[in-house]
């Protein structure tokens, strides 16, 4: 199995050369095609870009039933500050540490590419016999489940599903929390900047940040609420104007970095200053046994990002909005002990041309819980003068106990590790719930290796676990 494992990694990091943030797939698509084409595999594509590859069924296996082999092509692309990674020229660098694999300052990509290494070196391994196989790889997960949202039904023919996008081995998902976004945009109005004023950018960063939906329920702290506390006491002192902010990178990232441009007559310096080394005393006194890396700078600036500054009754506006918007966990289950059942994750803050937007990404396994969120998040923009929209709604995956193939992956895994799987629903966003809602009667579950950190700098993969996944999925095709 060594050389298995070798082979999945090695094929794992080609997969990393490739560029591939949400809505920039084409160059792995057409990767996976090439691939397809050298191996005599049909292949095709929907017009939303998801890809199918056909593969035939070992010899004799031809009439069993076709399984799907499913993950996503696109990865969330978060680096730390002092990376000077460029995501759409370079290669992911993958450094082994041990028992371990991860990224250089950046994101690993083994969500979900280590899905699509596994798949295609499954499909290639002579010494497994297994049943028709379709390879399912989908775009544009990362920002809504929008391939699989604009999945046409028509491409996959099989009824058996393993979406290989989890981050625990020996854990079967059988169900996830649905989801949409909200955008919120409000208007603002600009003066000039007074020629005597000074420029500030103030940085908070250095936080753990983590997926909005694996993580949410973890007291990590949220640069956007930090970056809206801040300024509140920041605008309220005399001569001193926001030019710009922003905050956050992706809806199902918990914001690690944000930043403000100020302006401010030099007499206000010391002020300024104080209310920073205030903000960041406090805040690192209510994060300090989860956040030990925060940090709350302040640095002169000599460019002016904008060339002039927002009108005090806008800027005031931004910040009430931002101060009253929801995140993180608001309600558990009352029918799976521990887990989160709704939530909501500020997601991103910027300030594009003349209006200021606020990315804010809800999730709850109750669709009543859902719109109930999502509809206050909607008031409290309304109530600021901001209008709200709502984007990439995605149904909750409903649990199937007496799944016939969740019976069948509960055996072969006791068979293969004497050791009952944990079967389990989470908070996150997964794929199967849009395809089961697009293709009746789909039988799907779950899986993956070992995980950790994902959407962040930190992400790592284990490799031992890879090698039992592995294992597991070879020995289930088999059973077919």
């Amino acid at each position: 199995m060594d050389e298995q494992v070798s082979a999945v990694l090695d094929r794992f990091e080609a997969l990393n050369t490739i560029p591939r943030c949400s809505k920039n797939e084409a160059q792995v698509a057409a990767w996976l095609m090439d691939w397809a084409r050298d191996k005599g595999y049909a292949h095709r594509s929907d017009p939303a870009g998801n890809l199918v590859v056909q593969v035939p069924a070992s010899p004799g296996r031809e009439d069993r039933p076709v399984v799907i082999l499913q993950g996503h092509m696109d990865m969330v692309c978060e680096k730390t500050p002092e990376s000077t990674h460029d995501f759409e020229r370079d290669p992911i660098r993958v450094i082994r540490d041990g028992d371990w694999v991860h990224a250089d300052g950046t994101t690993l990509g083994a969500d979900n590419g280590i899905a699509l290494a596994m798949a295609m070196v499954l499909a290639e391994d002579d010494t497994i016999d297994h049943p028709p196989l379709e390879l399912l790889f989908t775009v544009d997960e990362e920002s809504g489940l929008i391939g699989a949202n604009k999945l046409d039904a028509a491409l996959i023919e099989g009824r058996i599903l393993i979406n290989i996008d989890s981050e625990d081995e020996g854990v079967f998902t059988i169900g996830c929390a649905g989801g949409e976004e909200t955008l919120m945009r409000l208007p603002v109005a600009y003066d000039a900047l007074p020629p005597e004023f000074k420029y500030a950018r103030i940085t908070i960063g250095g936080l753990r940040g983590g997926h909005s939906g694996v993580d949410i329920h973890k007291p990590r702290a949220n640069a956007n609420r930090l970056l809206g506390r801040l300024l509140r006491p920041l605008l309220a002192l005399k001569d001193v104007a926001l030019i710009s902010c922003s905050g956050g990178s992706a809806h199902n990232a918990i914001p690690r970095d944000a930043a403000a441009f100020l302006a401010y007559h030099p007499a206000r310096e010391s002020e300024v200053r104080g209310v920073v080394t205030d903000c960041e005393r406090i805040f690192k006194e209510e994060h300090d046994a989860v956040e030990p890396n925060l940090l709350v700078r302040y640095e002169d600036s000599q460019e002016v990002p904008a060339g002039r500054m927002l009108v005090a009754d806008s800027a005031a506006k931004m910040v009430r909005l931002l101060n009253a918007l929801p995140h993180g966990v608001h309600g558990m289950s009352t029918r799976v002990a521990g887990l989160v059942e709704t939530s909501c994750n500020l997601a991103i803050i910027r300030i594009k041309k003349d209006a200021f937007e606020v990315i804010s990404s809800q999730r709850s396994s109750a669709m009543s819980r859902l719109d109930e969120l999502t509809a206050r998040v909607t008031a409290v923009a309304e109530l600021a003068g901001a209008s709200a929209t709502r984007m990439n709604h995605h149904p909750a995956w409903a649990p199937d106990m007496a799944s016939t193939l969740l019976a069948r992956c509960r055996e072969v895994y006791r068979d293969l590790f004497n050791r009952e799987a944990v079967v389990e629903v989470i908070h996150a966003g997964l794929e199967c719930g849009l395809i089961g809602d697009k293709v009746p009667g789909m039988e799907m579950i779950s899986i993956g290796p070992d995980l950790r950190h994902p959407h962040s700098p930190d992400e790592k993969l284990n490799v031992t676990s890879v090698g039992k996944v592995y294992v597991f999925l070879a020995r289930l095709l088999a059973s077919y």
